[in-house]
């Protein structure tokens, strides 16, 4: 992972199953206020996972202190949580009108901009916040990106393990074999597909990779084919590591990241092996919506932080429901992952003398197999099933607090289907309708 948190495609797999989402404990974005509000910390709301009580909290606060930075920055991060847009940009510019400079303000607006596809909007956001990669990376975007094109998709995986591959074509080319996961954001590819297809980088950066470093590589890419659906004008990424050894991932020719899932109706058909990739319209949403009811799937929340990162409620050995991350794709034999603190507070039986050395985020660590007595996200569970402990207790970058995450394996008895306009998920037992 690079610095200022852009992703490369093996590094982010690397003991991705392991870590992401662990952190039991994080920190609060930018300073830690206390401001009080009806007698409730609204940072202590939010810390917590209960965005919807927090936001009317820090609305509280601007009734009273129409100048506080922190409470609109947070009640604007509230809304981007969401996906709801206009209030988001609301508070989110209230809080750049008070402190032009302030970096997490403009970082959070410049990925509200990019969750809209308005690329020029984000530019200064981007420089503001000290991201020129990313400034001259959109700002390299002409016309409307992610042109979708088709209806619906239904791609076959080309196997399930270590992780789930679909074929695709790049700017018109031969099939090529890309993995996916919800933990990268962008669509990243080799560095040899990138050079078959003629792209040209815009911006380039040099990132963190194992060991010693790495360049990273940004373009612009014509045509992505899916099946029957097509982005066109998007966004790609592609590395120099990418012609290094085997690829964690099994062998392949790229990763697709949320950023493309968000711009469909993606459904995860883990039981069927298939991925499901449909053009959201209402219609089209009210028929998966009564699909998924029609199979027992009650509406689970979903949030979206760090451009990429999708959470939503779940539980661990007794826990009580809280905020988990939920990782679709990528890789590892794990169900879950908690940190080691998590793991000792709910006294999860947890095997130290098999020590798992992996890599997190291009950095060495330590992890270990542990059996909680259940795992849980809405009527969808395991018990005493494999999962993994992290010691590292590096705060996670969202400002909430993260129980642990669901992981590839997890997955497989189901199909879940995310919904990014209404910011549900649907999961449901068996191979989708």
């Amino acid at each position: 992972m690079a610095v200022d948190g852009d992703w490369d495609r093996r590094s982010v797999l690397r003991g991705a199953a392991v870590v992401a989402g662990a952190a039991a404990t994080v920190a609060l974005l930018g300073e830690a206020a206390t401001a009080q509000a009806g007698g409730g910390d609204a940072d202590a709301l939010f810390k917590a996972g209960k965005f919807e009580q927090a936001g009317r909290a820090y609305e509280e606060i601007l009734k009273k202190d129409p100048n506080n930075v922190h409470a609109a920055r947070q009640r604007g991060y509230v809304g981007l949580l969401a996906n709801k847009f206009p209030e988001a940009e609301k508070y989110l510019k209230t809080a750049l009108k008070l402190a032009p400079g302030d970096k997490e303000t403009n970082r959070l607006l410049g990925d509200c901009y990019i969750r809209q596809d308005k690329f020029s909007l984000s530019i200064p956001r981007w420089q503001a916040a000290g991201n020129e990669v990313r400034a001259k990376w959109f700002g390299a975007v002409r016309g409307k990106p992610y042109q979708i094109h088709g209806d619906v998709a239904r791609l076959t995986w080309e196997q399930m393990d270590p992780s789930p591959l679909v074929e695709a074509s790049v700017n018109g080319g031969p099939q090529k074999r890309f993995m996916f996961y919800t933990g990268a954001p962008w669509l990243g590819m080799s560095a040899e597909v990138a050079k078959e297809a003629g792209l040209s980088a815009v911006a380039s950066q040099k990132i963190e990779y194992l060991d010693g470093s790495a360049w990273q590589y940004f373009g612009v890419l014509d045509s992505f084919k899916l099946g029957g659906i097509e982005l066109r004008n998007i966004p790609v990424e592609w590395s120099e590591t990418d012609t290094d050894a085997a690829d964690p991932g099994g062998p392949n020719d790229g990763i697709i990241g949320t950023w493309v899932f968000y711009h469909l109706l993606t459904t995860f058909d883990y039981a069927g092996k298939q991925l499901i990739l449909r053009r959201r319209t209402p219609e089209v949403a009210r028929k998966v919506r009564a699909a998924a009811e029609r199979a027992g799937a009650e509406p689970l929340p979903l949030w979206l932080a760090r451009e990429h990162m999708c959470h939503s409620m779940g539980s661990i050995a007794g826990s009580g429901t809280r905020v988990m991350g939920v990782n679709f794709g990528g890789i590892g034999e794990g169900a879950a992952g908690m940190s080691e603190e998590t793991a000792k507070q709910l006294r999860i039986r947890t095997d130290y003398d098999r020590p798992i050395e992996t890599f997190a985020h291009s950095r060495p660590t330590v992890a270990y197999p542990c059996y909680p007595k259940e795992i849980r996200l809405g009527d969808a569970a395991a018990e005493e099933v494999y999962c993994f402990a992290n010691p590292s207790r590096n705060p996670a970058p969202n400002g909430f607090d993260v129980l642990g995450h669901f992981a590839h394996s997890f997955w497989k008895p189901y199909n879940i289907t995310v919904d990014f306009t209404d910011m549900n998920l649907y999961i449901a037992r068996g191979k989708a309708t």
